[in-house]
């Protein structure tokens, strides 16, 4: 039995998960790419894992560069993971802000800078590991994605 790509995207929109934004330095720009594939690989040393479609543009940046950063948006920052997504909205005002040269964004419920440590070829996606170096959180609400559609908790 072979599984469908909409089967297997509708049964795994069924996992509720943070919403992020993958941000880096690229040619002296700040880049961004929301992606809701980020999971905690270890606690010593303290590594992420963020997945990456082949195709998207970030993809290939974060293969050359060295360091990321990872952002878990908060509620009230729909309109910023829309924008990561592939729909810009060029009325928007990203809250940038940079951690040691590496931009992060202003706001989030968490924010990590990570060392690039390997790249691991996944089919369609690329996993990203990094060993985080910076770790910084709030206690506000995450965005949150379930079901095709962004949710708020509570």
């Amino acid at each position: 039995m072979s599984l469908s790509p909409h089967e297997f995207r509708e049964t795994l929109g069924r996992f509720a998960s943070g919403v992020t934004v993958v941000t880096i330095s690229h040619e002296g720009e700040r880049r961004g790419m929301t992606a809701s594939a980020f999971v905690s690989v270890s606690l010593t040393p303290p590594l992420i894992l963020v997945s990456v479609g082949k195709s998207a543009t970030m993809h290939d940046r974060l293969l050359k560069s060295g360091r990321f950063g990872v952002n878990v948006l908060s509620s009230q920052q729909k309109a910023l993971s829309t924008h990561f997504a592939g729909k810009p909205d060029a009325g928007l005002t990203v809250p940038w802000m940079d951690h040691e040269g590496l931009p992060l964004i202003g706001g989030a419920v968490a924010q990590l800078v990570c060392t690039k440590t390997e790249a691991h070829d996944a089919g369609d996606h690329t996993l990203f590991i990094g060993e985080v170096d910076y770790s910084r959180y709030t206690d506000d609400d995450p965005l949150v994605y379930f079901r095709g559609a962004y949710h708020e908790l509570g």
